[in-house]
C-alpha cells in the first residue's frame, strides 16, 4: 500500500478504497491507515490525502447501493454470490433487527460493510436517507483510522487484526477512545485560559 501510495499518490488511496467493491486484496482499514501514516511522515498533506480517502470510501460503497437499487435482486445472485455466505446472512440479520441504523452500525463490520448498501438498494431505499446514514459515518470511521495510522502507524497490522477480531465492538471503544481525548483535550486547554487569565489578572511584582 505505501509503494502504491508512492507511486500514484492521492490516486492510490481513492481508487482502491473505490474499487474495494470489487474485493481488493488490501483491508479497507489498513489503507485509511496507510493514508494517515504517508501524511504524518510528509508524503502527502494530510487534509487532501484524508478527503481523497473520505471520497474513495464513500463512493465506493455508493456503487453497491446503485447497484442493488437498479438492479434489484439480481445483484444477490450475481455480485454477492462470491461473497462468504456468513456475511451475506449478517448483513441481513444487521438490517431486520436495526433498519437503516444497520448502515452506520455496518461500517465497523468488515465485509458486512460492502454488502449492506447493496442490499438497502434492493429495499429501495431513498439516496437521501442512505447519503444521511452512509455518509456521516464514513466521514468519522475514516477520520478515525486516518487518525489512527498517523498516531499508531508502526502497530497498523495489530489494530487491523483487532478490527477484523472484533468488528463492531473496536469500533465502539475507538468511538469511546477518540471521544475522551477530545474531552481530555477540551477540558485542558480550558484550564489553561483559565490559568492564563489569572496571571494576566494578578501578575507577578518583583
Amino acid at each position: 500500500m505505501i509503494s502504491l501510495i508512492g507511486n500514484y499518490g492521492y490516486a492510490a488511496l481513492f481508487f482502491c478504497l473505490w474499487l474495494g467493491i470489487v474485493g481488493m486484496p488490501i483491508p479497507d482499514e489498513v489503507i485509511v491507515m496507510s493514508g494517515g501514516i504517508v501524511s504524518s511522515i510528509g508524503i502527502l498533506q494530510p487534509i487532501p490525502a484524508f478527503l481523497l480517502t473520505y471520497l474513495g470510501v464513500v463512493s465506493g460503497l455508493s456503487i453497491g447501493y446503485i447497484l442493488g437499487r437498479v438492479m434489484g435482486v439480481k445483484v444477490v445472485d450475481r455480485v454477492l454470490a462470491k461473497q462468504k455466505n456468513k456475511h451475506l446472512l449478517r448483513a441481513q440479520h444487521l438490517l431486520e433487527k436495526y433498519n437503516h441504523y444497520a448502515l452506520a452500525l455496518s461500517y465497523f463490520i468488515p465485509f458486512v460493510r460492502h454488502i449492506v448498501p447493496y442490499l438497502v438498494g434492493i429495499n429501495k431505499m431513498s439516496f437521501k436517507r442512505y447519503a444521511l446514514y452512509s455518509y456521516t459515518t464514513g466521514f468519522f470511521w475514516t477520520l478515525s483510522y486516518f487518525i489512527l495510522g498517523a498516531t499508531f502507524g508502526e502497530h497498523i497490522e495489530m489494530i487491523a487484526d483487532l478490527a477484523f477480531q472484533y468488528g463492531l465492538w473496536f469500533g465502539i471503544l475507538l468511538g469511546i477512545g477518540i471521544l475522551t481525548y477530545f474531552l481530555y483535550n477540551k477540558t485542558n486547554t480550558y484550564k489553561r485560559s483559565k490559568q492564563n487569565e489569572k496571571s494576566d489578572l494578578h501578575p507577578d511584582r518583583g
